[in-house]
């Protein structure tokens, strides 16, 4: 199998532990700024009719640089060492948080407040390209075999925690302060909470160990010397595979999960707060459903869990954003649940199964090109896209449609692809 390139030794809990919260920051600035994208669309876009799509489109734009920071940072993993890329993404990602932190608005600047947090966007997009395949390929590195399911699903919850830490920061900012102060330096504060935090995880990498798999390859000289050209070479067919389901477990996430605030806000359905305050519950369910899916994987297998999931996700994501559009309170929360444990579910099992497609030599350049491009298209592009489909068709479920026919694309590709769970 692909995965044969596991080290000799698992990694200490200390560095694993390092390592999966690592993903927390990552997270919570992207899901922060959706989470918060009605009020940005305000501070730096003038809140005009279109200010909405303009700071979505944003998003999608920046998420461009997600495969190319993926490449770069992927070689330098590949060739010098996970620890090595790891340090580097923090260090970038600390900078721009700060930076968007103390970045002058549409008041006093206009049109080019705009575009200047677009070019952080792309610095935080090209710093976050290489951060979760790295701290995936890591994990799954350093984990016991017959646990690596469990221990790389570990980067997707901790990647929620870092999400419900952006939901609670931005609900609490947005209930306690009125909308004049929100909007002249309330929203500042979530960006500031964001810059400590990847300072204080930066601070920490510093302890981490070096990848087993990455010594082992040292030691054998096995460290490839062109990664990217030698995946593109030899693991083509990992590669679309990996871009399968990375495709999955982006729309289920960045349309059943960080749009809806967005969704039930632009729709009338919820206030910013409510639909903060709702965000917090799904993504609670993410946590926990996270580590169950997880070890499912390692005791069943990676693809049957993906084959039921991708099932469910073309199944019920119609439904689900009908009642969050039309239907009760308790309806609403229902659907979100059941939205983000699918989502989560997709996330939690897809960790792994991505990482071993590829061998230890030239794994994050292999994820680098299969998973982040997805994620740029169906991640980035996505958020945008269901809100401008439901805007010109007044059509409340066309995210759920889009969610849907992803998974009827994609499913194929999960019932033909080999088990790549490894052997007891």
């Amino acid at each position: 199998m692909a995965s044969e390139g596991q080290g000799d030794a698992p990694i200490t809990r200390a560095s694993m532990v390092i390592a999966a919260l690592s993903t927390v920051v990552e997270w919570y600035d992207f899901t922060l700024y959706l989470y918060v994208a009605t009020v940005l669309s305000r501070v730096f876009f003038g809140g005009g009719d279109h200010s909405l799509l303009a700071t979505l489109a944003g998003f999608a734009i920046s998420y461009a640089m997600r495969p190319l920071g993926a490449l770069v940072f992927g070689v330098i993993g590949d060739r010098l060492g996970r620890r090595r890329t790891l340090l580097s993404s923090m260090a970038m990602m600390t900078v721009a948080m700060l930076a968007t932190a103390l970045l002058p608005d549409y008041r006093h600047m206009g049109v080019m407040a705009g575009y200047l947090l677009l070019l952080l966007r792309c610095l935080m997009a090209f710093s976050v390209g290489g951060e979760y395949t790295g701290v995936v390929a890591y994990l799954l590195e350093g984990a016991q075999k017959r646990h690596r399911g469990l221990v790389t699903s570990l980067a997707s919850a901790a990647s929620e925690i870092g999400a419900l830490l952006a939901v609670a920061v931005a609900a609490l900012t947005v209930g306690l302060l009125s909308r004049q102060d929100l909007d002249a330096w309330g929203w500042r504060v979530p960006f500031f909470v964001g810059a400590a935090l990847a300072g204080s995880v930066w601070i920490a990498r510093s302890a981490m160990q070096e990848s087993p798999d990455f010594e082992r390859q040292q030691r054998r000289g096995t460290v490839p010397e062109t990664p990217v050209r030698d995946t593109l070479a030899h693991h083509r067919a990992a590669i679309a595979r990996t871009f399968a389901i990375s495709a999955l477990g982006s729309i289920t996430y960045y349309v059943g999960i960080t749009y809806v605030p967005a969704f039930l806000s632009s729709t009338g359905t919820l206030g910013e707060g409510e639909s903060l305050g709702l965000s917090t519950v799904a993504a609670v369910a993410v946590i926990l459903v996270t580590p169950w899916a997880g070890s499912l994987s390692d005791r069943i297998g990676r693809k049957p869990v993906l084959g039921v999931l991708a099932v469910l996700s073309a199944a019920l994501p119609l439904a689900m954003f009908a009642l969050m559009a039309h239907g009760s309170r308790p309806q609403i929360v229902m659907a979100a649940v059941v939205l983000a444990c699918v989502a989560g579910g997709v996330s939690a099992v897809g960790a792994p199964a991505t990482a071993e497609q590829f061998p230890g030599e030239g794994r994050l350049s292999g994820l680098a090109l299969g998973v982040t491009v997805a994620t740029a298209i169906f991640g980035g592009i996505t958020p945008f896209l269901a809100e401008w489909l439901v805007s010109r068709t007044g059509w409340a479920a066309a995210p759920g449609a889009m969610i849907a026919a992803i998974a009827l694309a994609v499913l194929p590709v999960l019932l033909t692809m080999p088990e790549t769970r490894p052997e007891d």
